[in-house]
């Protein structure tokens, strides 16, 4: 596509007394938030099909998905849902909201989650509070990608604050991360508060690289970055130099989750992964097409990392320039996973926020000349966290969750299913339109789906949804028998049938009725039948492919009616 140069941003640092403010008009705040939450949409998405899919070499130029216009709504991707929870603390709690809150909330989230995530939920949920729930000690994944994934909205809030976007960090990064982990989230946040102000992409990267410890690997990692994307103009020279050090190096790949590996080792380590974001920015050259396809192309998380890029990028360009081919199939209505939050939701909670942060930073809003609303923003030099290691970490705070707090912690256990597949979804967020696939390339006898109850309920009705027909399968194989449904009646005990779904259609193995999208099926019991979990099984389908077979599934629900 024709590259469309960033504009430099104009807005001038201006003293008003004591401290230096910088002036950011309301109208210019907004269009850069509202593309920064769409950059990182569009990044997600167009790198999505590809994730995992390579690892420790490049994508074929001709491996790269096309944009397709659907790619933008991602608001079931942990990328993007994550991020709620953590705003809505913010909306409920305010700043001053303890670490200690924000990780019951967190503790209290439906979806789905991975890595750093989920095992620094896992420890919440059993009762250790953070920061020990991301330690080392508790959390092997101390340096995995996953606050760098989901501190975008760091920076959103924090126009011009970088020492917010730090403080949100060792709020909400240490949840699940320790280290280089959280370091790479306040990068990402530093990032994104400094592109209210500039758009030259180099500038972004030493602003962000301010916010993070200078003696830390990941500093390290950001100094290498400036000096081999200066040095080689062709980007697969410094992706080569990056796969060396920080991926086959054991001195910068450490035992943890990721080890040093060669090619098609897999690694979600964030140093290997955030220098593809700055890969992407840096030899984007003001091109949204070539920042998102670099950060892709690199391999590894390559959804994740567009997604960082793309935020970026479209934050410092602003909403009102996103080519419309990003944007034309959005949908506006749609809530995140587990969240009521729609995207104009996101947009007007995070000016509420930023509103109140601005002036706990000694800044203000006022009018301009023109009677225009304007931020006046205090000039703060970046303080950053105390540096830490992950494979040499400091002792633990021994923390717990009170009897009390442990009281407002709700879910236990996440839903689950016979193969993990390779498509991220929920079926249990009410949404009809996502859904999840056990596909894995094997034939399997059956497949299921299963949700926990997060106390014992009463169950009269289940309803099953189908998720989508693929040319290889997605649908249940009710030639040997319909799927049938299954409870178990204690925590953690043997699954009975109850029932079985008498209106799904007649399938085949490589016949699906033409089976539409997000269809109901359901099983009306004839009594009460009190449930611990339910969950649906059946035989997958293999469609013309008969070396495997998977199912598919949007959404599983009980009622009690």
């Amino acid at each position: 596509m024709k590259q469309i140069a960033l504009l430099f941003m104009l807005t001038a640092t201006v003293a008003v007394g004591e401290p230096q403010y910088r002036r950011l008009p309301v109208k210019e705040y907004r269009d850069k938030m509202k593309g920064a939450w769409l950059g990182q949409m569009i990044g997600v998405g167009w790198g999505q099909p590809t994730e995992f899919k390579v690892k420790g070499d490049i994508i074929p130029e001709d491996k790269m998905p096309p944009w397709k216009p659907e790619m933008v709504n991602q608001h079931n991707n942990d990328d993007c849902y994550v991020e709620m929870t953590f705003l809505r603390t913010l909306e409920l709690y305010g700043f001053d909201a303890s670490i200690r809150q924000a990780g019951i909330d967190f503790a209290n989230s439906g979806y789905r989650l991975w890595h750093a995530n989920k095992a620094g939920r896992d420890n919440l949920r059993a009762g250790i509070a953070p920061p020990d729930s991301g330690h080392p000690k508790f959390n092997a994944h101390a340096d995995d990608i996953d606050y760098q994934i989901e501190a975008d909205f760091s920076g959103i809030i924090a126009p011009g604050m970088p020492n917010l976007a730090i403080a949100l960090g060792e709020k909400f990064g240490r949840l699940m991360n320790y280290g280089d982990g959280l370091y790479a989230g306040q990068f990402i946040g530093g990032m994104y508060a400094e592109a209210y102000f500039e758009s030259d992409p180099w500038k972004l990267v030493v602003a962000g690289l301010k916010c993070v410890p200078p003696g830390s690997q990941y500093a390290e990692m950001i100094r290498d970055l400036m000096k081999w994307c200066r040095e080689n103009a062709d980007w697969t020279k410094t992706w080569e130099l990056v796969e060396a050090k920080y991926h086959k190096d054991p001195r910068y790949t450490h035992d943890l989750c990721s080890k040093p590996g060669e090619k098609g080792a897999f690694s979600i380590d964030v140093k290997l992964n955030g220098a593809y974001v700055i890969m992407g920015l840096l030899y984007g050259a003001g091109d949204p097409d070539k920042t998102m396809v670099i950060a892709c192309r690199c391999g590894q998380d390559s959804d994740c990392n567009p997604a960082n890029a793309g935020g970026i990028f479209f934050a410092a360009l602003g909403a009102s320039k996103i080519p419309a081919h990003f944007t034309e199939k959005l949908d506006l209505s749609r809530k995140y996973s587990f969240s009521d939050y729609t995207l104009p939701k996101v947009y007007e909670v995070s000016e509420k926020l930023v509103r109140q942060a601005i002036v706990r930073a000694g800044g203000r809003a006022e009018k301009d000349a023109n009677g225009e609303e304007v931020f006046l923003i205090p000039v703060h030099t970046p303080m950053p966290s105390a540096c830490e290691q992950s494979w040499k970490p400091g002792p633990a705070a021994n923390v717990r969750f009170t009897p009390e707090e442990m009281a407002q912690i709700k879910i236990a256990v996440n839903e689950s299913r016979s193969r993990e597949g390779n498509r991220q979804g929920s079926i249990c967020d009410g949404d009809f339109n996502s859904f999840v696939v056990t596909f894995d390339g094997k034939p399997a006898k059956e497949d299921w789906y299963a949700i926990p109850l997060s106390t014992p309920m009463n169950v009269r009705r289940v309803v099953f949804a189908h998720g989508k027909n693929f040319h290889d399968g997605g649908w249940f194989d009710a030639s040997a028998g319909k799927p049938r449904v299954q409870v178990q009646r204690s925590k953690g005990g043997a699954w009975e049938t109850v029932g079985e779904l008498s209106d799904y259609p007649a399938t085949t193995a490589s016949d699906n009725k033409n089976l539409k999208p997000g269809q109901k099926f359901t099983l009306r019991l004839p009594e009460l039948v009190k449930a611990f979990a339910v969950r649906v099984i059946g035989k997958p389908a293999c469609g013309n492919k008969p070396t495997q077979a998977f199912s598919s599934c949007a959404e599983l629900q009980a009622f009690a009616k």
